[in-house]
């Protein structure tokens, strides 16, 4: 009779075959500029810098309990910053991008200091308000072009790379690059003890709080580090676009809303949700665009419909009849006996 020994395991052959494909279609996504053409990279960026987007404020929402309506500050500060950096400091848009989201990370620590006082739906709407003093206070700098917004110079841009070409090549590889980032981020951190104190926050912040988690601190630093990536993603999607405009750069609709769609129907609190939602968003996006103001009744359906038959989104009505975890974050007990005989 031999007896039984266990060890603890978080990969699984799923896990395992994701990993495998996610490389391989990496490599694929890194050689893009050699097979796609200008508009397929230019729609490619768009989703990878949406992913970004998407992945945060799940981050933010769906492990620390932040439920912010109001990420189109970071988006817009970090454009900003972009910008300002690149003109008056003379910085190329490459080195800018960093420093943008060290700024945004720096400007949320007051930021947090202030509406980590709200609760609730008091805490949603305060992160709304933050964003339109945001918005506001840039729409008063006549030296970025006020109200009407400006445009990034064009021997800054020319900087960038010799060729058009390149220089396209160049800002698609950082949209990539942005979103392997933030997904091995987030992923890092929920593998660590933090990440641990944050799934323990988001199943019961009472239970957490009696066994000596500090929630304050945990959420904190969530924020502090969802708003520096916020914002040199933001800073990402501007030098894309070239010019930025107070209404453009801190809008709702665009960084928020359908950011907040993408999660949901994915499914919020998992680290695949995003990345289903983000491929659901641009294919009803890219069929139903044509339809005006009929596309955004008919998201508005299928966020709805997801809700009612799938409310922890897609990936979450999957995870739950298949046990299928592609980022192996949930620890298992393996019977070693067990894997010995198969």
């Amino acid at each position: 009779m031999t007896s039984a020994t266990y060890t603890i395991s978080r990969t699984s052959p799923a896990s395992r075959a994701a990993a495998l494909i996610g490389l391989l279609v990496l490599a694929a996504l890194v050689a893009a500029p050699w097979w796609a053409g200008r508009a397929d990279m230019r729609l490619l960026s768009e989703i990878f810098l949406y992913l970004s987007l998407a992945c945060l404020w799940n981050l933010l929402a769906g492990y620390a309990g932040l439920v912010s309506v109001g990420q189109q500050a970071f988006v817009g500060f970090g454009g900003y910053m972009l910008f300002a950096l690149a003109i008056f400091a003379g910085l190329s848009p490459l080195a800018a991008i960093p420093i943008a989201g060290l700024l945004g990370a720096l400007v949320a620590v007051p930021v947090a200091f202030l509406i980590f006082r709200l609760r609730g739906a008091y805490f949603a709407i305060g992160t709304w308000v933050i964003a339109e003093v945001f918005r506001l206070s840039f729409a008063q700098i006549s030296a970025l072009g006020g109200g009407s917004g400006t445009s990034l110079p064009v021997a800054i841009v020319r900087s960038m790379a010799s060729s058009r070409s390149m220089r396209e090549a160049t800002t698609y590889w950082l949209a990539l690059g942005m979103a392997v980032l933030v997904l091995a981020v987030i992923y890092l951190l929920l593998r660590s003890r933090n990440g641990l104190a944050l799934t323990a926050i988001r199943d019961s912040e009472v239970a957490s709080n009696s066994f000596g988690i500090d929630i304050w601190r945990h959420k904190f630093i969530v924020y502090v580090v969802t708003a520096g990536l916020t914002a040199s993603t933001g800073a990402l999607i501007f030098l894309q676009k070239l010019r930025i405009s107070p209404d453009a750069a801190f809008s709702v609709n665009d960084w928020t809303a359908f950011v907040i769609f993408i999660v949901v129907i994915g499914g919020i609190g998992t680290l695949e949700g995003p990345i289903i939602g983000v491929i659901v968003f641009f294919l009803l996006r890219e069929t139903l665009a044509d339809l005006g103001t009929t596309y955004l009744l008919l998201l508005g359906l299928v966020a709805i419909v997801v809700m009612l038959k799938a409310p922890r989104g897609i990936w979450g009505f999957v995870r739950d009849r298949t046990g299928l975890e592609l980022f192996p974050l949930s620890r298992r007990v393996v019977d070693d006996n067990q894997k010995d005989r198969t």
